[in-house]
């Protein structure tokens, strides 16, 4: 395999090394703690050289990216997603021939995905840098900027290394959600006055709106964005999709005899990667747009103050206005068609490629004795029912979370539509780990006997 070839090399990269004993539920805690007032204090620290004029090129899709403008994070975990987008590819694709439920193979994935992060992350802050997107203060400056944003994302590649295998969750749904819960906190209940003498703060311009005579509702309409996203997904994060199953024989330990039981099957199958996937994706296609258009050759559209104005970039830039509905209906469909039809291509991506397909789950219940009540023991019998379901669910699941991102997105939802989809999505999953995890801290037997060890 190609990538065996590179194993000398994974040698030299820096390794956070997994912890030797299970961990309980306050030693998680505390690490996620840690790293996460961490992330907030990179944050805090600006970037020394850039200049006060400088345009955050990627403001509607910086709760995705997890980053802060302006600070030594600016990337975010732009690197880190875009290089699990391309080895999805390459992986779905068959051009890379690995077998995940195998521990060699998913080293290898992981060490080739830490290398090609650092890899895009030296293209993106040469991108950021030389195109004009950050602006130094002089040219001086210019490899100033580019090493701390070089630093900067490095830093996050290993601070989410630390939550995977020390804390809670991931270190980049943790990042996600930190932002996003912030940037609502300050959109609600910034009271300080602006410049111009208005509010940014939600309920702050409504009051004053209120004070002036001339109530406004329509300010409110970010809020009530938030608020409706936030149901939908929490409605659908609890649906499932239940199938029937019973206790039959465990391999080489003869017949065991249970209760029938549902095994469930979550509607949003695929997660909220999709949607993590599909917004890295186009925060490279209006870098790969400046690029062009630093070179001459503006083939993917015109990039100014940061902003797509025409082209492809244009419409493929996140719509975040309903007036854009009248105004500009093509580029709001365009966009839609897009992003949906991207969200379910990754959710088909993410399924097969970790391990979440009818194949691999029928073969983990058949080995774990899980039959179907009324058939025979089969793993061609498992297969078939879960065939009937998981396909299904990966496409609707992948149609649900992109459309539901999209409206929220055209809403302007606070915290950006689709920060909020996978802010709900990541705290849900967060609070079912961390539940888990304290049950099993309560009763060690429990864990044992599962074999969680």
């Amino acid at each position: 395999m190609i990538l065996e070839k590179f194993t000398p090399l994974f040698k030299f990269l820096p390794e956070v090394k997994a912890p030797i004993h299970k961990e309980g539920f306050n030693e998680k805690l505390k690490w996620t703690a840690i790293i996460l007032v961490l992330y907030f204090a990179l944050t805090q620290i600006p970037l020394f050289g850039l200049s006060p004029s400088a345009v955050d090129q990627f403001a509607q899709l910086r709760a995705v990216m997890a980053g802060s403008f302006g600070s030594i994070l600016t990337l975010g975990i732009g690197p880190i997603v875009t290089s699990s987008i391309v080895l999805q590819l390459l992986v779905g694709s068959k051009l890379l021939k690995l077998d995940l439920s195998s521990h060699k193979d998913k080293a290898l994935f992981q060490s080739t995905q830490k290398i090609l992060a650092i890899v895009f992350t030296i293209f993106e802050a040469g991108v950021l840098v030389l195109t004009g997107s950050l602006i130094p203060i002089d040219e001086s400056y210019i490899g100033i900027l580019f090493l701390q944003l070089v630093i900067g994302a490095i830093l996050v590649l290993y601070l989410d290394e630390v939550v995977s295998k020390w804390g809670f969750g991931s270190g980049i749904g943790l990042f996600i959600a930190a932002g996003v819960c912030e940037a609502i906190i300050v959109g609600v209940f910034n009271f300080l006055p602006a410049a111009d003498g208005s509010y940014p703060g939600i309920l702050a311009g409504f009051i004053q709106s209120i004070a002036n005579g001339t109530p406004d509702l329509s300010i409110l309409l970010p809020l009530f964005a938030t608020i409706i996203v936030f149901l939908i997904v929490v409605y659908g994060e609890s649906i499932r999709v239940e199938i029937p199953i019973s206790r039959g024989q465990i391999r080489g330990h003869g017949r065991v005899r249970g209760s029938v039981a549902k095994y469930p099957l979550k509607f949003i199958y695929a997660s909220n990667m999709p949607v993590i996937l599909t917004s890295a994706l186009l925060v490279n296609v209006s870098l790969i747009a400046s690029v062009f258009q630093r070179i001459g050759f503006p083939i993917f559209g015109q990039i100014e103050q940061g902003k797509a104005v025409s082209g492809i970039a244009l419409y493929l830039s996140t719509p975040n206005n309903v007036a854009l509905l009248w105004t500009d209906p093509i580029r709001v469909l365009i966009y839609a068609i897009f992003f949906i039809t991207c969200c379910i291509v990754f959710s088909y991506l993410w399924v097969e490629i970790s391990g979440l397909n009818a194949k691999k789950v029928s073969q983990q219940l058949y080995d774990s004795g899980i039959q179907i009540p009324g058939f025979r023991s089969s793993k061609r019998q498992l297969y078939k029912i879960l065939k009937k379901y998981i396909p299904a669910l990966t496409i609707i699941s992948g149609a649900f979370v992109g459309l539901i991102a999209f409206g929220a997105d055209l809403t302007s939802a606070l915290g950006g539509g689709t920060g909020v989809l996978l802010t709900v999505g990541i705290v849900y999953k967060l609070y079912e780990e961390m539940a888990e995890e304290q049950l099993m801290d309560s009763h060690p037997m429990l864990r044992k006997f599962l074999g969680d060890n």
